[in-house]
């Protein structure tokens, strides 16, 4: 048996599989996020562990067997978080999270010193690590002084469970400290930010052994032996190994509370004034690309609590078969947008509203709003050397078919569903537990789920919805003056 843990912004997930990747089980554990300013956003690290243990508590009730069984298991987590370690192991202050938007200041400064691009591959995004060590530094400057340890947050559950300071490359490359494509830390840029290789976990691959569980937890979930920890994967990453999008020229569209473009490449292929993510993957020598926008299933989750209607019923509205762009048009930068824009202080809006723009009109644009903001970021990865001829469907919105209908249009692409089944996160974590334990072949391992359903795109309505994406382009520049 093999464990994957998904450490979540909102909880922590626990999944079981066996030795042939049938999936058991699986359990959670809630977590809150804390916003005590404007654009903070924080978790108390100790509450990531107490949700592991819920979930594992969960595993233990529902298959006591089969966890006992378990021989490997494989992290995934939340991004970008600083969860900052003193000498003592303890932690300094609760961890800053990805969507922590308070450092845009020192992001854009260090952005400004070419290394960083030059080194990483990327854009220094306000959300990344190390703008939030340099706010520390510039605004909690005896906390910065104790600071022994930087630890991403899934690397904070292996400290926990195995004792180890120990990272791997996919979630590292999410940082602005990481050489992208020599798969090491830069001691020039963490010098840059006053911390020297030395207050950095060791690196390891995804793939490989990264720590042993502890004895002590082994005892108390009931396992016996050597439990190899893996290295794991940074969310995004790790999903790509769940959905096997691990080979040059796989690609999957994510349509969750953010938005992901994700395409595997065989090389290192940075462009980041394009604002594409080019980081390391969870496999050895393989690197990806990924365009990011904020607001998916978010933005519909907005426009369904002003309707008073819940997004399946919006989405339900509109039938099966997709129609044409009504003119009106959305722009879903409701907490500023990543891929392309890098722009913080950018918001949302509608523009060609008329008296006949009734709720339909308005979920229809709104979904084509997401939907364009994705082609967005095709565009983007075209730009940087990238061709996608398909992609597979994931996260909450790909329920609705006219939601991937719309995509494969604008997006000149089909959309691949995969069959029922539960290819996420913890379930790429634990195939990298298994990995880790047995040495087998990667590439063997992440293969890809069967499809149960291919949406073509819908030849007639091209053309409209490029004359609506051209609309959709105009309208960043027309309102940024207005949001800045």
């Amino acid at each position: 048996m093999y464990l994957g843990l998904d450490l979540g912004t909102s909880g922590v997930k626990a999944l079981l599989i066996d030795g042939d990747q049938t999936v058991v089980g699986s359990a959670n554990g809630a977590l809150d996020v804390s916003r005590p300013h404007h654009g903070w956003s924080e978790q108390d690290p100790a509450h990531w562990i107490k949700a592991t243990e819920t979930a594992i508590a969960g595993l233990k009730a529902k298959f006591p067997a089969e966890l006992s069984a378990v021989k490997g298991i494989g992290l995934s987590g939340q991004m970008h978080g600083a969860t900052l370690i003193d000498a003592g192991g303890n932690v300094l202050r609760p961890s800053i999270l990805w969507n922590d938007t308070r450092s845009y200041a020192e992001a854009a400064k260090l952005d400004a010193d070419p290394r960083f691009r030059q080194i990483t591959g990327n854009i220094v995004f306000p959300g990344f690590t190390a703008p939030k060590l340099v706010w520390v530094k510039n605004n909690e400057p005896e906390i910065f002084a104790k600071v022994a340890k930087v630890l991403l947050p899934k690397d904070y559950l292996r400290l926990w469970l195995t004792g180890e300071y120990i990272s791997e490359m996919s979630d590292s490359a999410g940082t602005s400290w990481l050489d992208t494509g020599a798969r090491k830390w830069s001691s020039e840029l963490l010098a840059a930010t006053d911390l020297g290789v030395d207050h950095m976990p060791s690196l390891v691959e995804g793939t490989d052994e990264a720590g042993v569980l502890r004895s002590e937890l082994a005892s108390a979930w009931g396992l016996s032996g050597k439990i190899v920890v893996a290295g794991g994967a940074g969310d995004n990453a790790a999903s790509a190994c769940g959905m096997g999008t691990v080979a040059e020229g796989h690609a999957f569209v994510s349509l969750g509370t953010s938005g992901v473009l994700f395409a595997a490449n065989a090389s290192y292929l940075p462009k980041p004034e394009s604002a594409v993510h080019a980081f390391c993957h969870a496999l050895p020598n393989t690197w990806h690309q990924m365009g990011v926008i904020l607001s998916a299933t978010d933005a519909l989750n907005w426009y369904s609590g002003i309707a008073g209607k819940s997004a399946s019923e919006l989405s339900s509205e509109l039938g099966d078969n997709l129609q044409a762009p009504t003119g009106v048009t959305f722009a879903p930068y409701l907490s500023g947008e990543r891929t392309p824009h890098n722009d913080a202080a950018i918001r949302g809006s509608f523009i060609g509203l008329s008296h006949e723009s009734d709720r339909k009109a308005l979920t229809q644009a709104v979904l084509e709003g997401v939907t364009f903001a994705i082609r967005d970021n095709l565009e983007a990865l075209k730009s940087a050397g990238t061709s996608i001829s398909r992609v597979t469907a994931i996260g909450g919105g790909s329920r609705s078919r006219y939601w991937l209908a719309s995509i494969a249009t604008s997006l000149g692409v089909p959309v691949d569903i995969p069959a029922e089944g539960d290819f996420g996160a913890a379930f790429g974590a634990a195939r990298l537990g298994l990995i880790a334990a047995t040495g087998a072949d990667p590439l063997e391992v992440c293969t890809q789920p069967e499809t149960e359903e291919t949406i073509e795109p819908v030849a007639a309505l091209s053309g409209s919805y490029d004359e609506a994406y051209a609309r959709y382009r105009a309208l960043y520049p027309a309102i940024k003056p207005m949001s800045h």
